[in-house]
Parts: structure tokens; C-alpha cells; sequence
């Protein structure tokens, strides 16, 4: 499958921004680890922001800013997130195991997975279809293959918004996300700054990062297995390959057009 990038959207410890991040994934910098703000995207009004997780603005603050100077607007919209609401997952156990269960109204209705597509939804008024997917540590690759998917069959673009923020230390065993991490990717039919080339998944070995601290924190998140083709993105190289299910991986080659 070959598509078009046109923009990038990254938050996560020590990469707060894109163009910020892009000379430590180029191995210009050293990467050094540093603590991301709580989100706070300005399209959620303050009344709804209050009601909201952090996993919810987390996907909205990185959808505003991949959106922010973009030509056209996502038809289609794809949200990959490994554990979900791991705070409201949480929240909701301590609830369920207390007398009565007294659950809140408000977070029962925010744990479902899709929550966060219907609050981008309300924060841009769009109407764009969207898709929400879970895959454990092939997140970010069945995102990226369901984007890709979409964009070839409906020519016309689509964004993808990989996401989890890092909850509660008791799920951390269990989830594997100890540290937050974010991007999105607006991904096109015609050619972009880059153009991807996407194989059929395959057995092979998922790709890591050769600097220390960047490969810690990508395993310490499922999207951030995407972390060896951002380097590429930024310059590193040119073919990543990602974790997808069991022994099987997403082979990315990617060409700068411009």
C-alpha cells in the first residue's frame, strides 16, 4: 500500500512537538527524559474539559495539532489505543469493589473505547466517520494498517490518532504503558513530505531504537513501538518495521518528496 504524510503531530516525555523532537529521533541530540504537561486542547470547551480524562484530551490536544495548518480536512478519522482510559478503568474497579457500587454516571459513560472520537467530534464539529481499534503492543501498526486501508479505499485523507496515557502504577504491570505517549499522523492518497510504503505483514523482528533512553521509553508504551519509524521520518533511515500480531510485523519504507 503506498500512501502520502503530510503532517505530524508527537507528544511524549523529552519530545514535546514535532519540530522539537525531530533533531533528538535524527540522533542530532541527546534524548533526555522530561515530564509531559497534562493535555489541555483549547477546541474542548472549559465546562467539557472539566468532565473529561486525561486520555480523552490527550487525543484531542494531538489531533489539533496535527490539524492545525492543514490544507484539508481528515474525511475519516482512525484511534488507536492499547488500554484505553486506563485512569477510568481504575476508578471504575474501585467503584464496582466498594458496597453499593457507586458508580459515576459521568465516567461509565466516558469508559467505553471510543469515547475520545466523540469528544474530537464535539471539539471540531466534524461529522467524519471514525474507527477505534485496540490491539495490545500492535496498536500503532493496526491503526496504521486501518488508516491506510481507509485512505486507498475512500481517496481522500484520513487521520490517525495513536494514543495512552500512563494510569495508575497498579494497571502499569499489566498494561505495560509506564510513561505517556502520543502522535498523530495525516495520512493522504496523493504524495506528502513523505510518501510510506506499507508491506503485508510478515514474520520478522520489530525494529528498536539504538539509543538507550529512546528504546526504555519505547517499551514503555505500546504506541511507542512506533518510535523506529518516527527516527526514519526524521532522517534515521528510510525502512522501519513494527510489532503487529504474534510473530508478525508491519514493514514501513518510507522517501522524503520534499
Amino acid at each position: 500500500m503506498r500512501i502520502g504524510l503530510q503532517r505530524i503531530a508527537l507528544l511524549a516525555p523529552g519530545l514535546n512537538g514535532w519540530e522539537a523532537a525531530r533533531p533528538i529521533l535524527a540522533g542530532e541530540r541527546a534524548w533526555a527524559e522530561q515530564a509531559l504537561d497534562k493535555p489541555v486542547p483549547q477546541s474542548l470547551k472549559a465546562g467539557t474539559r472539566r468532565r473529561t480524562t486525561n486520555t480523552i484530551k490527550f487525543a484531542v490536544l494531538l489531533a489539533e495539532q496535527a490539524l492545525a495548518e492543514a490544507a484539508r480536512a481528515p474525511t475519516a478519522l482512525v484511534f488507536a489505543s492499547a488500554a484505553g482510559d486506563a485512569d477510568i478503568t481504575d476508578s471504575l474497579c474501585d467503584a464496582l469493589a466498594q458496597p453499593g457500587r457507586p458508580v459515576s454516571p459521568t465516567q461509565f459513560h466516558n469508559s467505553v473505547h471510543n469515547a475520545p472520537a466523540g469528544y474530537q467530534a464535539l471539539a471540531s464539529g466534524s461529522r467524519a466517520p471514525s474507527s477505534s481499534v485496540a490491539a495490545g503492543d500492535a496498536s500503532f501498526a493496526a491503526g496504521l494498517l486501518e488508516a491506510a486501508t481507509t485512505v486507498l479505499a475512500e481517496r481522500a485523507p484520513v487521520l490517525l490518532l495513536a494514543y495512552d496515557w500512563a494510569g495508575p502504577r497498579r494497571l502499569a504491570e499489566r498494561s505495560g504503558i509506564h510513561q505517556s505517549f502520543g502522535l498523530a499522523l495525516l495520512l493522504s492518497p496523493e504524495p506528502g513530505p513523505w510518501r510510506l510504503d506499507l508491506d503485508p505483514p510478515a514474520v520478522a523482528e520489530a525494529d528498536t531504537c539504538a539509543d538507550a533512553g529512546l528504546e526504555g521509553l519505547r517499551q514503555a508504551n505500546p504506541i511507542a513501538r512506533a518510535l523506529p519509524l518516527l527516527q526514519c521520518l526524521a532522517g534515521a533511515g528510510h525502512i522501519a518495521t513494527l510489532p503487529y500480531l504474534g510473530e508478525l510485523g508491519l514493514r514501513v519504507e518510507l522517501r522524503r518528496e520534499h
